[in-house]
């Protein structure tokens, strides 16, 4: 049986063989053209389009980066309801490594904020770096609280520190040489 296997037809192409002469259609230049900068190895124009303006430069500038942008992990309601269900959650109070600890989020740095997709049945306190308003009305309406945490260390601000000090020493003029004739 397994000597009759085989793969299906068209699956396996074979490669075309150039610079194999004039009669194969890919001899002499092999499908590169003529002589020039494209004909050689390792050319790479990317975003060159043969003098034509290229679409890059065709399409207008569009939105910016915010500069201090705080982007944060989301976790839902239903997914700590799913948890708790799981018994992967303590049942009264979730801290943050209780979270890592479930494999919810990865890594130290990231910042959890709750938002109110589904429902919570169960009366806990949560540790989140920022709620949503319809999650926040969500615990409210079932008994359950939450405990903002202001956490420095993972927030993504730019700190700078310009040290500027005074030079005390005063710049030197370079002596002129003259030659003696």
């Amino acid at each position: 049986m397994l000597n009759k296997i085989k793969d299906n037809y068209g699956s396996r192409k074979k490669f075309k063989r150039i610079g194999r002469g004039m009669a194969s259609g890919k001899g002499k230049t092999s499908g590169r053209g003529g002589k020039g900068q494209t004909a050689r190895s390792g050319v790479a124009l990317n975003g060159f389009e043969g003098g034509q303006m290229p679409l890059y430069r065709r399409l207008p500038k569009r939105g910016f980066n915010q500069f201090a942008r705080i982007s944060y992990e989301v976790l839902n309601l239903d997914d700590i309801q799913a948890l708790l269900e799981a018994k992967r959650l303590p049942a009264e109070y979730i801290s943050i490594q209780n979270l890592r600890d479930a494999g919810v989020f990865k890594g130290h740095g990231a910042l959890i904020k709750l938002l109110g997709t589904g429902e919570l049945k169960e009366k806990i306190t949560i540790e989140v770096h920022a709620v949503s308003s319809k999650a926040k009305s969500a615990l409210e309406k079932v008994g359950a609280s939450f405990v903002l945490i202001q956490d420095h260390s993972a927030t993504h601000e730019l700190e700078v520190a310009v040290n500027i000090e005074p030079t005390t020493k005063k710049p030197t003029a370079k002596k002129s040489q003259t030659k003696k004739a």
